[in-house]
């Protein structure tokens, strides 16, 4: 009876191993992921920094093809897009609340750059 659930037990320590390397080498089988981080620079200025109003200045030295300013839970609160490319825009906000928003700043050869900006209630 000892020798038969050892034997029992022997297998289904065997077979959960062999799921094991079967599902790692599975995961193997998938080509691995890179991340490239854009080496072109830009210089970005985004002005007044907090935003007390409703209003800021983005201000590149590349051409910029759309705006997009989101919340912290992804929420979109103004986005614009340009088809004929600027490097100085005005972004005018609805009531905005106050709290972290990231802007998303496209360009014109397609990269994009992403910047945390803080809007603070006017006093």
């Amino acid at each position: 009876m000892k020798h038969i659930l050892l034997v029992i037990s022997f297998l289904l320590f065997s077979l959960s191993l062999h799921s094991q390397r079967d599902t790692s080498s599975i995961v193997r089988n998938y080509p691995p992921k890179t991340f490239v981080r854009e080496t072109v620079s830009s210089n970005i200025t985004i002005y007044p920094i907090p935003v007390r109003e409703n209003s800021f200045t983005i201000k590149t030295d590349r051409e910029m093809t759309m705006v997009k300013v989101t919340n912290m839970i992804g929420q979109d609160i103004f986005r614009a897009q340009y088809k004929n490319p600027v490097t100085v825009t005005k972004v005018l906000l609805k009531t905005p609340t106050r709290g972290m928003y990231l802007v998303t700043i496209s360009f014109i050869d397609g990269t994009r750059i992403v910047k945390k900006i803080m809007i603070e209630n006017p006093e």
